[in-house]
């Protein structure tokens, strides 16, 4: 699914008049009809004498609420319009429906100072839903004054709200909250979904997100160059590796995974497990000597190779060629996990990873091992999927944490151009962004992920699709999609607070096999089949 900016959003409503004739109401009357059948669906399609306050602003997010607000009188509700304008500065189509709401009888108020603002507070003790349409997607900065005080307000009250494409005080392309912003039970947004609507802290403002049909013409979105999407089940769906009767378990790709030290070996176990959960048909955990017949205890269906190490236990410079050698029998390399930081492994990792020629997933150690040469990156090199979170990714820039927070998006698609590299950026909405310029959100996942050998299990599985053939981009976006809905899953099971990264493992199968029956246990951010 796409994910637009406020310009993109708007360049299509133009188009959609210009080129297909669709006048700008027609547009405002379907989005403000799917706002109400959004409300019936919520109130099982008892919205009589429901108490709805609907707040408006002056623009063309108003607009939509006054439609709003005239169906919903229309069936039977107990409607009241908070305006935070004066009716006379009202203009173009939301003037319209203005008059047409004041026709039917509909009540309206003025929310013009301070001295106003009792009435929508007593109000708002005996709502049932209130909607909000202040501000719309051309908001930018902090909302400031009045609207500022509303929306506190309506905070404060603790009453169900939905949004009108946008929470209010939200910026549509970032996400960014400058000043107070609507804390929304659910938006309802039009046509496509805003950028900041699926990062944080915008996609937490949220709350559930519906996208409503508009009636843009589904040729002209086809047309636009849209470089941007939110990951879906049906999407993942389409992109499962095939199991061929026939097949076999060289078909279904042999994986090297490169880590362990000792007191790390849980996360090259998880790494190399999650690859055989992800469909690998054989995987290898190649690991220091002195630790092997841990890996051999712990795990029952991989196989291993002993590689030399250093006085530390760490892998040494001495495991280049054996590496080398067994890179030639198999499809795809994972390494990182549990690696250490040991010099000898660094200088390792920094030697091996201009020579592989099949993809590699590169994550943990592997990437710090990086940060001390990022020539490996600018320079040649095989198809690569890096796997940083945001401390990784600032010790390859040498910038910190929070300055990448900052700017996910752009970062990981500037540095994935930069490097010819698939970048998985981790964290709340990880993003994914290709070589070529495209980048997806993942939608699923949840706070209990975080915690020590989640990570490990992305790797793994990423490495086991890519080993089946897939694409190293798809198989990034795949495997994101499939490790947060295992988290899902887990926490929905089992809890956030307690879980553990072997519970994904447990997981990982259901999630599967439900995506391959097309049982939609799985959507995140109720977004629906597609």
């Amino acid at each position: 699914m796409y994910l637009v900016t406020a310009a993109e959003m708007g360049q299509l409503d133009r188009l959609a008049s210009s080129e297909y004739m669709i006048p700008s109401i027609v547009l405002i009357e379907n989005a403000g009809l799917r706002v109400v059948e959004s409300i019936e669906r919520h109130f099982q399609g008892q919205v009589a004498n429901r108490r709805i306050l609907i707040f408006c602003g002056k623009g063309n997010n108003g607009g939509d609420g006054l439609v709003v607000a005239r169906h919903l009188l229309n069936r039977g509700a107990e409607v009241k319009v908070f305006l935070l304008a004066r009716p006379e500065d009202i203009r173009g189509d939301a003037r319209t429906n203005l008059e047409i709401y004041q026709k039917m009888g509909g009540k309206l108020l003025l929310l013009l100072g301070e001295s106003h603002l009792q009435r929508a507070d007593i109000a708002l003790l005996y709502a049932d839903l209130v909607v909000d349409a202040i501000f719309g997607t051309g908001f930018k900065g902090a909302a400031m004054g009045l609207p500022a005080a509303v929306i506190n307000m309506i905070n404060k009250a603790h009453r169900e709200t939905v949004a009108v494409d946008l929470p209010s005080g939200l910026e549509a392309d970032t996400g960014r909250c400058f000043g107070p912003c609507i804390q929304a039970t659910w938006t309802v947004t039009f046509a496509l979904p805003k950028l900041g609507l699926v990062v944080e802290p915008g996609a937490s403002l949220t709350g559930r997100l519906e996208v409503a049909d508009i009636g843009i013409p589904q040729k002209l979105v086809a047309t636009q160059h849209f470089n941007r999407r939110l990951l879906t089940a049906a999407w993942c769906r389409s992109q499962l590796p095939r199991r061929e009767a026939s097949g076999h378990k060289g078909l279904y790709g042999r994986v090297l995974a490169v880590g362990g030290s000792p007191g790390l070996t849980g996360a090259i176990t998880l790494a190399a497990t999650a690859a055989l959960k992800a469909g690998a048909g054989l995987v290898t955990a190649a690991v220091p000597r002195g630790v092997q017949g841990i890996l051999a205890m712990k795990t029952t269906e991989i196989m291993t190779l002993s590689l030399p190490e250093t006085p530390a236990g760490a892998l040494s410079r001495d495991a280049l060629d054996p590496l080398l050698e067994r890179l030639a029998e198999v499809d795809v390399l994972a390494i990182g996990p549990g690696l250490s930081r040991d010099p000898a492994t660094v200088d390792l990792v920094k030697e091996l990873l201009p020579r592989v020629q099949v993809p590699a997933v590169v994550d943990a150690d592997a990437l710090n091992a990086l940060a001390t040469d990022t020539r490996v990156l600018t320079g040649d090199h095989g198809p690569l999927v890096l796997t940083p979170h945001p401390g990784e990714m600032a010790r390859l820039l040498g910038t910190t944490a929070a300055k990448i927070q900052e700017d996910r998006l752009e970062i990981a698609a500037k540095y994935a151009r930069e490097w010819q590299a698939v970048l998985l950026l981790k964290g709340a909405r990880t993003v994914i962004a290709w070589p070529d310029g495209q980048v997806y959100i993942n939608p699923t996942g949840n706070p209990g992920m975080a915690t020590a050998g989640s990570g490990d299990v992305l790797t793994g599985i990423i490495a086991g699709l890519a080993g089946q053939g897939l694409k190293p981009g798809v198989a990034a976006a795949l495997g994101a999609y499939l490790h947060g809905a295992a988290g899902d899953e887990a926490a929905r099971q089992r809890g956030q607070r307690a879980m553990m990264a072997g519970d994904l493992l447990d997981f990982l199968p259901y999630v599967l096999r439900n995506l391959e029956e097309e049982v939609e246990t799985i959507v995140a951010a109720g977004l629906g089949r597609d």
